[in-house]
């Protein structure tokens, strides 16, 4: 005969989270072993005081590092995860471990944001009580979330990125205070976390960009006349790669022309320097050629462009009104 498992309240087993509920556990915190891979925990104990705060239960892992336990015997809430952080750092630990009866989805994600974010482990564990038909009651837990392999490698990828975002600020922030006076940005032009940022020679589908990426700078121009226009994008992209070796010509080096047939878009480009955000030391430098290279770059592609565009004789480029078509 198979018996069938039966949940039960938990106030039928532990009337009291703080009087029944965390001194079971005290005695009996191997059973964290059994849901937890690679967790063991030694000297567990009661009521450790983190600052003006009294922790449930701390423990230690056998590499001698602190581990924090909070019980909720109910769902659970902002205030139990604020002190589970709270306790983590007053006790310098290295392992915080919480465990509720109802887990919100808010603070799943809460936890695995955590494992991403810092150096601790954060675990997540649901409490049950059950039965099968007569037996004593027994707890029921389960791992709900915690830090992973994966989970890591996501967190150090989210804080490099991090780190780059700023690098990227800095670098367009002082390649915009360098150059406030040169026509090549636009007026009030602000600075940007982005990898690049326009020049002030635009018409609408034609722009022509800065670009800044870890170990190079470039200068390119993006052909998207917008939605539904692909075929556009392209008619206009041959048309001037017809004119490549005038318009090369015309730039005094070789472009890259990248007609992209399964994107909307297409680019012609041209990689300034082999110094990208990286080397701060040569950002002087990468300003200096980013603007004498996008220069010389506008100046050779835009006349030919304004053949293709001669039938909208209103978009023309205020900085090189004067050009004319070859």
């Amino acid at each position: 005969m198979i018996g069938k498992i039966e949940r039960i309240s938990l106030r039928e087993v532990w009337k009291n989270e703080s009087r029944d509920f965390t001194p079971w556990l005290e005695k009996e915190y191997k059973v964290l072993e059994d849901i937890i891979p690679g967790l063991h925990l030694i000297n567990a104990e009661r009521e450790r005081e983190a600052g003006s705060f009294s922790v449930d239960l701390v423990a230690e892992d056998t590499n001698g590092n602190i581990v924090v336990i909070e019980n909720q015997l109910e769902k659970s809430d902002h205030d139990h995860l604020g002190k589970l952080i709270t306790y983590l750092v007053a006790m310098e630990a290295k392992t915080a471990i919480w465990i509720v009866s109802d887990p919100r989805p808010e603070h799943l994600q809460a936890i695995a944001w955590l494992n991403e974010s810092s150096s601790a482990s954060f675990y997540l564990l649901k409490v049950e009580a059950i039965r099968i038909g007569d037996s004593p009651p027994a707890p029921l837990l389960t791992l709900i979330v915690g830090p992973s392999e994966e989970g890591r490698m996501v967190g150090e990828k989210k804080r490099e990125l991090t780190v780059d975002s700023q690098l990227r600020y800095q670098f367009w922030e002082e390649f915009i205070n360098n150059n406030q006076n040169n026509k090549s940005l636009p007026p009030g032009i602000a600075t940007s976390y982005s990898n690049w940022i326009r020049s002030s020679a635009d018409i609408k589908g034609f722009r022509f960009y800065y670009g800044i990426r870890k170990k190079d700078s470039w200068v390119y121009l993006y052909i998207d006349l917008g939605k539904d226009r692909k075929e556009e994008n392209k008619a206009i992209f041959d048309k001037l790669f017809v004119q490549k070796e005038e318009i090369e010509k015309q730039f005094g080096n070789q472009l890259t022309w990248a007609r992209q047939d399964q994107n909307r878009a297409c680019l012609i480009s041209k990689v300034v320097s082999r110094t990208g955000y990286l080397n701060r030391e040569r950002w002087p430098k990468v300003h200096d050629e980013l603007i004498e290279t996008m220069d010389r770059f506008e100046k050779a592609i835009y006349p030919f462009l304004k053949i293709h565009l001669g039938h909208h004789p209103t978009k023309t480029l205020i900085r090189h009104k004067n050009i004319t078509a070859p």
